[in-house]
């Protein structure tokens, strides 16, 4: 009885599988309202587009994913009071060869920070000439606030500002301490011995306050389990991997396709050009306004470091908000205060 029903049941997981993988994303009944998914050639390559607005009158805003390599239209549908598109054109970009662009096919070689910065130029001139727009907005999530950031120094021109969740600051063991301390207190405080001991196993003492993580993707999984990652108090499952699973928004070729995109970036030039970096040096200038948002609880990209990298920008304009009750991603986690904070900022921008 056991036997027969085990395959019956994986068979019915499937088909429920295959029928919520429908590939659908949000529409809207308003005029002038625009849903969109698709995939075009940007400098030779595959990009793709998740495109929500419900008026199409309203500003751009180019929204550069994660990662770099992972696509987060996944969480717009996962919490659905994210209503960033009653306020802008939000363009969700997958760039060359990731998430709904993914091709096994794919030109690794090419995947570089040169070439992305000249991919988002790129779309970011469609955009304009697609909405009649002089200027955009760009905003970058995380691994993808590294080409937002750089983008917006070399192309100014194009943007109205540069709107940065989660900025990436340093590549360093200053990084890797904060996220330590976190964990630790974290650990501590439950009396969790298990994660206390995977996590001195984690790092290597460089010396009797620094440590060093000797591999970030098991850091960061160590870090979803302490609350400070990219949902806040879920697992590395719950707040990745079940939404991906379970969204509508992904046929289940596009699901794996984008597990594979996420795997191949980390094989990447572009992933070697990110290491050992540290803005508060390299990039302290920007000829434009400058917004940089990140949660109370983010320790993946340690608010503190984002908070003391916006003391040290040189903008025509600049703020810092910490948003309480998120971690890694408040767009998603405290969407009512966040989308108002990009309200606030658009109406501000509108006089600088």
């Amino acid at each position: 009885m056991i036997a027969i029903c085990i395959p019956a049941a994986l068979l019915l997981i499937t088909v429920l599988w295959f029928l919520i993988s429908s590939g659908t994303i949000r529409t809207y009944s308003e005029e002038g309202s625009l849903s969109e998914k698709c995939v075009m050639d940007i400098n030779g390559a595959p990009n793709g587009f998740f495109i929500n607005s419900k008026d199409t009158d309203n500003p751009v805003l180019l929204f550069v994913s994660s990662g770099p390599g992972t696509d987060d239209y996944v969480f717009t549908e996962k919490y659905p009071r994210m209503n960033l598109e009653e306020e802008f054109t939000v363009v969700y970009w997958d760039y060359r060869w990731m998430g709904i662009a993914y091709d096994s096919d794919a030109d690794v070689s090419s995947i570089t920070l040169d070439a992305l910065i000249e991919d988002a130029h790129e779309v970011t001139g469609y955009l304009k000439e697609r909405f009649n727009k002089e200027q955009i907005y760009i905003m970058g999530f995380s691994g993808g606030t590294h080409i937002a950031l750089r983008t917006a120094e070399r192309y100014p021109e194009d943007y109205v500002a540069l709107i940065n969740m989660a900025q990436v600051v340093t590549d360093s063991c200053e990084r890797d301490t904060i996220m330590y301390e976190f964990m630790k207190g974290v650990f501590e405080e439950r009396g969790d011995e298990k994660s206390l001991n995977r996590l001195e196993s984690s790092v290597e003492r460089i010396d009797e306050d620094l440590v060093k993580c000797k591999s970030w993707y098991d850091y960061v999984y160590l870090l979803h389990e302490a609350g400070g990652g990219t949902i806040m108090d879920k697992t590395e499952f719950e707040g990745i991997t079940l939404p991906i699973i379970t969204c509508r928004c992904y046929t289940v070729g596009e699901k794996i396709g984008y597990v594979r995109g996420m795997k191949m970036y980390r094989t990447t030039p572009l992933s070697e050009e990110l290491e050992n970096f540290d803005y508060r040096n390299s990039i302290t200038k920007l000829e434009i306004p400058v917004y940089l948002i990140s949660g109370a609880m983010d320790y993946n990209c340690p608010w503190e470091l984002v908070e003391e990298y916006y003391e040290v920008i040189d903008a025509p304009d600049k703020d810092f908000y910490l948003i309480y009750g998120a971690a890694h991603s408040p767009l998603w986690e405290n969407s009512e205060v966040t989308c108002e904070v990009l309200k606030a900022i658009k109406e501000r921008t509108q006089n600088v």
